[in-house]
């Protein structure tokens, strides 16, 4: 059979490549085209635009590309009906996605959509849209189950969280060769700095959190670098000595560092599942979060506070983000009372996410729904 797969973040291409193994092994006469990054061009399949190309953050990114989006929205609408799929498979990117959604079920495609749009954070409306262009849904996050349920009579199928499995299956690396070969010193515990993936955001977080190095002469803070962003662009962040860098090697920090300065996202359920004390950091433009605030209605902004129900995680947001909160709150998780609270709430807060497979769950699903209709 044939899918298509659009994916528009790097979180989309990890989730996306391990949906894409899952769906070759199932079904072995998978002809798979998509748009996403590395990771699916690795598991197969033809790649017609890179996330890279698309990456618009904030409100006034997206109007400054509007016509570079709405460009590649009539290209993405043609290559869909040139290549004719069984399935089209939407993978978050809900801006882009639900657009695509809308013409598609107007041509008679059908549609899964694979990691749901938080439209229990911001925009609830958009339930009409989704009942109406999206055949199937599949979620990861346990409260999205009765969201969509419970208040809005659309069933959905919990699948679990993916990256559980994409920890588990990632290649273990050895902690004292993997300081040599990245130049990080051998005696210092690791803050590790994950300030996001895009460029105006990493710059805005940086900024701050390396404000604090210098309190911290006993650790070595090293920065993740995003897959999206080269190293020449962290270049200005590296001159200080006590700061460290790796290039898309995330996990392999998270698995040997002490604690953690993380920007909102999907890296601070990432952080938690490595069980890794955090502290969450957010700063948007002025612009942006004066209309988030609008809009947003949700008490917490990371992924571990949401599914918990609770702050189990401290998340310093806009004037909240100084160079002193920082400091007060790293010292906590270092080797104060927060550190052992955090770690065991991420305990349950890994039950609370289903277990392992949530790839295998979702492709033997969609391929069970797929050959019902064709029967």
């Amino acid at each position: 059979m044939k899918y298509y797969i659009i994916a528009g973040e790097a979180s989309g291409d990890l989730h996306g490549s391990n949906l894409i193994k899952a769906l070759k092994a199932k079904d072995l006469a998978a002809d798979i085209r998509f748009w996403g990054g590395d990771l699916m061009s690795q598991a197969g399949g033809t790649l017609v635009k890179h996330y890279k190309e698309m990456a618009f953050m904030g409100f006034l990114e997206v109007l400054l590309n509007i016509r570079v989006i709405f460009k590649n929205i009539r290209f993405c609408k043609q290559d869909i009906e040139n290549f004719n799929p069984d399935l089209i498979i939407f993978i978050d990117y809900s801006g882009f996605n639900l657009r695509i959604a809308r013409w598609a079920k107007t041509k008679g495609f059908t549609t899964n959509y694979y990691i749901s749009p938080q439209i229990w954070a911001s925009r609830e409306g958009r339930i009409e849209k989704i009942k109406r262009d999206i055949d199937d849904m599949y979620v990861i996050l346990p409260f999205e189950k009765d969201f969509y349920e419970k208040k809005h009579g659309f069933e959905v199928n919990f699948v679990g969280h993916p990256l559980i499995d994409a920890i588990e299956n990632r290649i273990r690396t050895d902690g004292h060769h993997f300081r040599e070969e990245h130049h990080i010193d051998r005696d210092k515990p690791i803050i590790a700095l994950l300030p996001g993936s895009r460029k105006q955001e990493v710059r805005k977080m940086l900024s701050v959190m390396l404000s604090i190095v210098e309190d911290f002469s006993n650790y070595e803070f090293v920065i993740a670098g995003a897959p999206s962003l080269d190293r020449e662009f962290y270049a200005p962040f590296l001159e200080n000595p006590n700061v460290g860098f790796v290039d898309n090697k995330t996990y392999e920090l998270l698995s040997i560092a002490h604690a953690a300065l993380v920007t909102s996202g999907t890296a601070t359920l990432e952080t938690a599942l490595f069980k890794l004390p955090q502290v969450v950091c957010y700063r948007a433009n002025w612009l942006s979060y004066l209309i988030a605030k609008r809009i947003v209605t949700l008490e917490y902004i990371s992924l571990v506070n949401l599914i918990m129900k609770k702050e189990v995680v401290k998340e310093l947001i806009q004037a909240d983000l100084t160079s002193k909160n920082i400091k007060s709150e790293l010292k906590q998780i270092i080797d104060g009372p927060k550190r052992e609270s955090q770690l065991k709430a991420y305990e349950e807060l890994e039950k609370q996410l289903g277990g392992r497979g949530a790839s295998d769950k979702t492709a033997h699903l969609m391929l069970q729904k797929i050959k019902r209709e064709i029967e």
